[in-house]
């Protein structure tokens, strides 16, 4: 439907999903003009809108009152949170006199056609809770879409539609190749105006915004707005290399810096959603956090690379493989891990009852595992909350974990370790935040359950030169790894 101008001045929320797209079953290239050497995208755009299509939802509450489709929230203090904001076309249905004060919420977004039978692959944000979704595609002909399946985690679903001829649609490409710098083209439904394309150039790789565990964003400055979600990004040769899922912008207007989900994420998310209905992730059961260039130096490592295991559930697949807390992860099923993001990914990716070689780094030697991947439940690898470390020295005062200190400090019994009783507000422990009741349980690799036993890992620490030494620290119920600055 028209949107008026009155519509169009309305402030939009923060960080947009964008939603409409729509692609072909032939992916025409871009051409370059001969005389001024600029790109050309008007075969490219002309060749894949037929399979860009606009998705249309509607939802009503069970008491008839219109509803809103919930906007995914990110993660809880991720950057520039009140900024980031998926979103997609939303408005009331419109009564003789405005807006009906009952009736259903409608939505629209962006999506794309990836096989002639049917299938449309949209952004989950966009079709989540909806009671009726319909896809529009480029000759204004309306199906009736059947849910497929979803996959909140990526924020990507795929609906399916009935044509009697075989639909145009187009194909992904690998976004793995994709360069910043490189051209992209952007197809879609922003504030429900219908098929709309733009250009520009990848921005950045890799972006993690920490929407999710799995965040590896491509940015792009092509304007997409409120309505582009779910919608297509193309290289030059006219391949899908990312899906439009949400934008930067302080006023929800388009500055210039969006987000898409990169196809090499994509495919595999969508291949088992056509075929599942669901996505099967692989699980270790492990708490991880990164490794800082101090944390390398009290470990011995020469990179500051890969995953430091903060804890590991019982009876999990990296427990029954002999893994340990305070073991680096260092390569997983033969590739390396630069991040706990590389991991978080592998994993993962991996089939369930799989079994692959783990690399771990563990008191200064280089050993392998082999786990068994497990099947994820609801979480995925968790990531250990880990502040900067600081300089100067220790700065603690330490206690044996008497029957006493357990009572005072509520000191859960099946911890064991040194307690800190006492920290130096001037040492780099309390700028760690370390505090009187938590529980020191390893020094190093090593577990340790005294005083005596923590002081003795430190000298060995200093007498290897190391200019650090890792503490593992309990505190209700958590776990993580700080690396003090030895004098």
């Amino acid at each position: 439907m028209p949107i008026r101008n009155s519509y169009l001045r309305r402030s939009l929320p923060v960080l947009a999903l964008v939603a409409t797209l729509a692609i072909v079953p032939f992916a025409g290239t871009m051409s370059v003009h001969a005389e001024t050497d600029r790109p050309q995208f008007a075969d490219l755009i002309e060749a894949n809108s037929p399979a860009v299509v606009n998705i249309r939802t509607t939802m009503t509450h069970k008491d008839g009152r219109a509803g809103a489709h919930p906007m995914p929230e990110m993660t809880p203090g991720a950057p520039f949170d009140d900024f980031f904001r998926r979103f997609f076309e939303q408005m009331p249905q419109q009564g003789p006199r405005g807006p009906a004060p009952r009736g259903p919420a409608m939505g629209q977004g962006s999506g794309f056609i990836i096989s002639d039978d049917g299938h449309v692959v949209t952004n989950n944000h966009v079709i989540e809770n909806a009671d009726e979704i319909s896809v529009v595609t480029d000759d204004g002909t309306t199906y009736t879409a059947e849910l497929v399946g979803t996959d909140p985690k990526t924020d990507l679903a795929v609906v399916k539609i009935e044509a009697d001829d075989p639909l145009p649609f187009v194909r992904f490409g690998d976004s793995d190749d994709a360069r910043i710098g490189d051209w992209i083209i952007a197809i879609g439904n922003p504030f429900g105006l219908g098929g709309t394309a733009t250009a520009g150039i990848i921005s950045a790789r890799g972006r993690d915004l920490q929407a999710g565990p799995y965040d590896d964003f491509i940015q792009i400055d092509a304007p997409i707005n409120r309505g582009n979600s779910g919608g297509p990004i193309f290289n030059t040769d006219g391949e899908v290399i990312g899906v439009n899922t949400m934008i930067y912008s302080p006023n929800g207007g388009n500055v210039g810096i969006g987000f898409a989900i990169p196809s090499a994420v994509a495919t595999t998310i969508v291949a088992d959603l056509k075929a599942n209905g669901s996505v099967e992730r692989g699980w270790l059961g492990v708490q991880i956090q990164g490794v800082s260039p101090e944390i390398a130096d009290s470990l011995g490592l020469e990179e500051d690379r890969g995953a430091l295991i903060a804890r590991i559930e019982s009876g999990s697949p990296a427990d029954e493989a002999g893994l340990e807390s305070g073991d680096v992860i260092m390569d997983f099923d033969g590739k390396d891990i630069e991040t706990v993001k590389d991991l978080t990914r592998m994993v993962a990716a991996t089939k369930v009852e799989e079994t692959v070689e783990v690399g771990v780094w563990r008191n200064g030697k280089r050993r392998e595992r082999d786990v068994r991947v497990g099947a994820q439940a609801d979480e995925p690898l968790r990531l250990a909350s880990a502040q900067d470390t600081q300089r100067g020295k220790l700065g603690l005062e330490l206690s044996p974990l008497t029957p006493d200190m357990r009572r005072q400090f509520r000191v859960p019994g099946q911890i064991d370790g040194a307690l800190v009783v006492g920290v130096d507000p001037r040492s780099p422990a309390a700028k760690q935040g370390l505090r009187p009741g938590d529980v020191i349980s390893m020094v190093g690799q090593t577990p340790v359950e005294s005083p005596d036993q923590v002081r003795e890992q430190v000298e060995a620490a200093t007498e290897d030169d190391r200019d650090h030494v890792l503490l593992r620290i309990e505190r209700n119920g958590g776990s993580r790894f700080v690396a003090m600055k030895l004098a």
